[in-house]
């Protein structure tokens, strides 16, 4: 239903109020038993209200206002160009207790609603944030902008979904997995630190006799790895794979590096802790701190490849799952406007065309066109850079002037409109490659969560669903009869979002789509 007097799809600001919802849009109020699902709500932040569109004030705040806190009182003086105030330590955020929502200063009391939300109350909060989502409307610049903060407003609460229904994991086949990796169960801290040598000796056991190294510490390690003839700066490793194949000492090391990450950090606990019930679930939040990428806790964007066969289709069910390919470097298309670059987007493989251009073979174009985004000049991109700025000088000239923001501690914005601040704080030419990366980045992760969102609306009403969404990769659950259609909800969703998204551009987005019983099958 939609109050009287409410055009579909109008801003409508909703809050509860003992078990029914205070509403509030222009020109009216009231309180009623159920939601208007054909209008925008407006809320202070994402909940697990079943609704169609939203406008969710604190990722919007983000966006417009480059806000790192969700809280209301941080929300509302964003958007009133008023200093934030500090963060509270109790449930009043300002020791204010006053007959209003704002107090004597004209700032907003977050506590004021929640001890006490009458109907009255509860229609007052709606009124502010009402007021809120409006003064946010109006300082957004242009169509992309809008649909970029309806996209924001849908991912967060795309989030708490996420968060809710978690991750299909096999616990029988995690178990396995573990048992292989880092061995059983310990019993107890003693049969812990018994397993954690076992998991040492291989490595150990390649040393000269007598020798004492805590493998994990770094300086420890390049020592150990310098007197076996290996020198190196440090001991990353993709610094140390090149050596793995004609030393067994570097080759055990990285081999001894895994199984200890997954021990430390997906172990045991790890899994008794966030899968309890067959579904992995971790925190969720839209957006970063810095360009806007969707981040989730328990390990759901960095689990190992080791572990990842467990997370398997319940019976019935299947994963449907795309990435993006080659996605930064067709934003960086889109959004410089480079003309070249954007006609080598046109391919499914835009690295070939680069490489013609370039007159360099694939592999070095890769490297030139990633070096470009991410602000290295020395190597093997070298002479390539080179060569980008005769042939994409406008793609070259974008990264370059936002480099320059960068350095001198300014401010920019994404092409959806996200607002990035860079201050003083910081080494300048390491502010400098962040801001040159940051705005393709964050511009890609407009893009995703947009397209997220035009998925998750595709599905409403289906078996389907999003159980993860990792960087530029969007996996879905669905029943095995509705495979085919949602891999068609993937791609159609994908065309319809980048028709407004790239607004014309001659570049193409393209996604690999697969089905399969678990995420390796489909990644």
């Amino acid at each position: 239903m939609v109050p009287d007097g409410v055009r579909p799809g109008a801003p409508v600001a909703a809050v509860p109020a003992g078990g029914r919802w205070a509403l509030v849009w222009a020109g009216g109020r009231a309180v009623e038993d159920v939601l208007p699902t054909e209008a925008r709500i407006v809320w202070w932040s994402a909940s697990d209200v079943p609704v169609r569109a939203c406008w969710d004030l604190a990722a919007v705040g983000g966006l417009v206002h480059g806000l790192r806190r969700t809280d209301p009182a941080a929300v509302w003086a964003a958007a009133h160009d008023r200093p934030l105030p500090a963060v509270s330590r109790g449930r009043d955020l300002f020791d204010v207790a006053g007959p209003d929502a704002l107090d004597e200063g004209g700032d907003l009391d977050g506590a004021w609603y929640e001890e006490s939300p009458t109907e009255e109350r509860a229609l007052r909060w709606a009124e502010l944030a009402l007021e809120v989502q409006q003064r946010q409307a109006a300082a957004l610049e242009g169509r992309r902008a809008l649909l970029t903060a309806y996209a924001e407003s849908a991912a967060a609460l795309l989030c708490v979904e996420l968060g809710a229904a978690g991750l299909p994991l096999d616990a029988g086949i995690a178990s396995r997995l573990l048992t292989e990796t880092i061995g059983p169960t310990p019993v107890d801290a003693d049969d812990e630190a018994r397993l954690r040598r076992e998991r040492d000796q291989p490595v150990l056991d390649l040393l000269p006799p007598g020798t004492t190294v805590d493998l994990r510490s770094p300086e420890q390690v390049r020592g150990m790895l310098a007197r076996a003839g290996i020198d190196v700066p440090d001991t990353r490793s993709w610094r140390l794979e090149p050596h793995a194949a004609a030393s067994p000492l570097v080759a055990a090391l990285l081999a001894w590096r895994k199984a200890d990450r997954v021990a430390t950090t997906y172990g045991w606990r790890w899994l008794a802790e966030n899968a309890p019930d067959g579904r992995l679930r971790g925190r969720w939040q839209v957006a970063d701190g810095g360009a806007g990428r969707m981040t989730a806790g328990a390990g759901l964007h960095n689990m190992p490849a080791e572990l990842r066969p467990a997370v398997r289709a319940e019976p019935g069910h299947v994963f449907v799952g795309a990435d993006l390919g080659q996605v930064e470097p067709r934003v960086l298309a889109v959004v410089s406007g480079d003309p070249a670059l954007a006609a080598a987007a046109g391919s499914d493989d835009m690295y070939a065309p680069v490489a013609q251009q370039l007159g360099v073979d694939r592999p070095t174009a890769k490297v030139a066109v990633l070096a470009a985004m991410y602000g290295q000049t020395s190597g093997v991109a070298g002479s390539a850079l080179r060569d980008m700025d005769r042939v994409y000088g406008r793609a070259m000239a974008y990264l370059r002037a936002a480099e320059q923001v960068g350095r001198d501690g300014g401010e920019l914005r994404t092409y959806g409109g996200r607002l990035i601040r860079f201050g003083g704080d910081g080494e300048v030419q390491g502010r400098g490659r962040y801001a040159r990366n940051a705005v393709v980045q964050g511009a890609a992760a407009e893009l995703f969560k947009a397209w997220a969102a035009t998925v998750r609306a595709h599905l409403a009403g289906t078996g389907g669903r999003i159980v993860l969404c990792l960087h530029d990769e969007l996996l879905l659950h669905v029943p095995e009869s509705e495979s085919a259609a949602a891999q068609e909800v993937l791609t159609s969703s994908l065309e319809q979002t980048v028709a407004w998204w790239a607004g014309g551009s001659p570049v193409r987005f393209v996604a690999a789509v697969r089905a399969g019983g678990s995420w390796p099958e489909v990644h």
